[in-house]
């Protein structure tokens, strides 16, 4: 069957996400149907990736199969008033929100309805999202490998437990933050030590980037691939004592918690 995806809502997440689906070559752009709350918004948007575009909610949701909520929470009760009526049960909702769960919107919905939540991360912008996503029972197999076919064309995706929404939040919803802030630091240092500020910046996301594939493509355990670095009596296990010393490892995993934390508060 040839799907049809609609967005509720695209702002820079709903905006990336498109973006992926286009760029994937997956999807059609006569597929892919957005509404937005301006005019102005739905002419760029519509400028930019050569989609259909509405302000019209209720004409996405009728000429999609798939219904991507891409709005704020506290949108969500307003929004789904609005298209409920449209809303068939043969269609598939993907809500990306953080903090409204399943429970959530099948009172919003009801518990017959095809319902996955979902997470991705800012990297989408570029393409290098982490997204974690959860069905409710009515979600079929077929469902399932449609809405990774989806998440993948702007990043890697995975199906989890809702329950470890929270973590996930912590590992990957927050952890972007928790990486600019290592780099900013890092270039710090290394303009402390005379180099220009924007070759700092360059250098040092680039050994991020570099680093972070390497635990994917080698598949090795971190502490291996940092082993093999620290040389005997070198220059690199000096600077991993002073970060031991510092309690960097420790400050990161208390981070997480504290994050994982506010997200169950909220």
């Amino acid at each position: 069957m040839n799907r049809k995806i609609g967005f509720i809502g695209c702002g820079n997440m709903g905006s990336s996400m498109v973006g992926g689906l286009i760029n994937s070559r997956s999807f059609m752009p006569e597929d892919i149907f957005v509404s937005t709350r301006t005019e102005n918004s739905a002419i760029n948007i519509k400028n930019k990736f050569n989609i259909n575009t509405s302000t019209n909610n209720k004409d996405v949701v009728r000429n999609s199969n798939i219904i991507i909520l891409s709005i704020k929470p506290y949108m969500f009760e307003e929004v789904i008033n609005e298209i409920k009526n449209d809303l068939t049960e043969d269609k598939l909702i993907i809500s990306v929100a953080a903090g409204i769960t399943i429970r959530k919107l099948e009172e919003l919905i009801s518990n017959k309805h095809k319902i996955i939540r979902s997470m991705p991360n800012t990297p989408a912008l570029v393409g290098k999202a982490m997204s974690a996503i959860c069905p409710n029972k009515n979600v079929t197999k077929e469902d399932m490998e449609f809405c990774e076919k989806i998440f993948k064309s702007f990043g890697e995706c995975v199906d989890i437990a809702e329950k470890d929404f929270h973590a996930f939040i912590a590992l990957c919803g927050s952890s972007p933050a928790y990486v600019f802030m290592f780099i900013e630091a890092m270039a710090d240092g290394a303009v402390k030590l005379g180099i220009p500020r924007d070759k700092a910046y360059k250098m040092a996301a680039q050994s991020v980037l570099g680093s972070a594939k390497m635990v994917l493509d080698t598949e090795r355990h971190p502490g291996e691939l940092k082993d093999a670095v620290c040389s005997p009596a070198g220059t690199t296990i000096d600077a991993v004592i002073e970060l031991e010393k510092l309690g960097f490892r420790s400050s990161i995993i208390q981070a997480i918690d504290k994050c994982a934390e506010k997200s169950k508060n909220m």
